[in-house]
């Protein structure tokens, strides 16, 4: 990131622009100034932890900013700089004048190009789950051929590198449910040069919706689990989103994608006999979706009917029925990548740098 006034926002804006930011940037931190004086960084993290203290995500950011803030100034010694990274394992570091002014902002991925000395909050070795048998009818024609998780993004398959990002954290274990074409991925995984991950197969002998598979690893899994599906892709801290399922004793938690809406027309809304009560001039509004990745307490297995189509927002309500714990973990709109039909898998590789398929 070498124009680092990019990253600028100020305190007056709202939580949802900062997301929106991040996103276009694609940086996971902004540099908070007023007038070009050094406020405060506002990180993913801290929108995250607003977002579940019921924060509004029109709110200012002022509102949500923290007090204490390590910083550098402009005379400090470098190397004594690129400790203090270290040793507080610092991604972005402001440095400003006596005035307070930020004349520069050192990133920790140019200050430190080694790969061994990257951040990365590694997972203790979860087991992943990944849901990959189904036929991928809006994908048609080429799921006529291929199955769903082998569409290539760039020189990879949707599913491999699916893989490769919980892998990069620490991640061996890896259990797919297949069905569909599931020769065609066994056969994929099986040609791929050695590498340092397992992966277990479950076939599903007919379509048991988004959850109905899972029943097939009763009594394989005794531990925590992320459950993810085949078409989507999270860029997020994935250590942060177990850290929350633990902390906040969950049974389930469901990653959410912020999705913003904007209606191009003036709204009416009116009551009894048509009488307007209330006029909007092109509204906008905030919605969470499902994103279609999760992690489940092992016990959850034993409340999926056996060889059932069951999906898991009936699990989700089973959970709240019995007056259970379901979490909702927010990621921003650009975070989740989507690859289910065709024009958000073209806006999936274009994001990523490679050319989409045109039918």
């Amino acid at each position: 990131m070498n124009d680092w006034t990019k990253l600028i926002i100020e305190p007056e804006n709202n939580i949802r622009s900062a997301m929106q930011l991040m996103d276009e940037m694609r940086s996971k931190l902004l540099i908070v100034c007023k007038n070009n004086k050094f406020i405060s960084v506002l990180s993913i993290g801290d929108i995250q932890r607003a977002i579940l203290s019921n924060h509004s995500l029109e709110e200012e950011i002022n509102s949500i900013l923290r007090n204490q803030i390590i910083i550098a100034y402009e005379n400090d010694n470098e190397e004594e700089v690129r400790s203090l990274m270290l040793k507080h394992r610092i991604e972005a570091m402001p440095i400003v004048d006596v005035e307070d002014n930020v004349v520069d902002v050192l990133f920790w991925s140019e200050i430190f190009s080694e790969r061994k000395e990257r951040i990365v909050n590694n997972l203790p070795n979860i087991p992943v789950v990944i849901m990959a048998g189904g036929k991928g009818t809006r994908l048609k024609p080429i799921t006529n051929i291929i199955p769903k998780p082998l569409i290539p993004l760039g020189e990879k398959p949707v599913l491999e590198r699916i893989i490769d990002s919980f892998n990069e954290v620490g991640v061996k274990n890896f259990h797919l449910t297949v069905n569909y074409k599931q020769d065609m991925i066994r056969s994929y995984f099986a040609s791929q040069p050695k590498r340092d991950y397992s992966i277990n197969y479950f076939e599903e002998n007919k379509p048991l919706g988004t959850a109905g598979s899972l029943h097939l690893l009763k009594g394989k899994l005794k531990e925590t689990f992320f459950v993810t599906n085949c078409d989507i892709l999270i860029q997020d801290d994935y250590s942060e989103i177990l850290k929350y399922h633990k902390s906040n004793g969950n049974e389930l938690t469901a990653v959410s994608a912020v999705k913003h809406f904007k209606i191009p027309y003036g709204t009416l809304e009116f009551g009894e006999n048509g009488v307007l009560e209330k006029l909007k001039e092109k509204p906008e509004y905030n919605f969470f979706i499902n994103a279609g990745m999760y992690i489940l307490e092992p016990h959850l297995l034993d409340e999926i009917p056996e060889n059932e189509f069951f999906h898991i927002t009936t699990l989700m309500e089973k959970i709240m029925e019995r007056k259970g714990k379901v979490g909702i973990f927010p990621v921003s709109e650009g975070s989740w990548m989507d690859i289910g039909q065709w024009d958000e898998y073209n806006k999936t590789s274009k994001k990523l740098g490679y050319e989409g398929i045109n039918l």
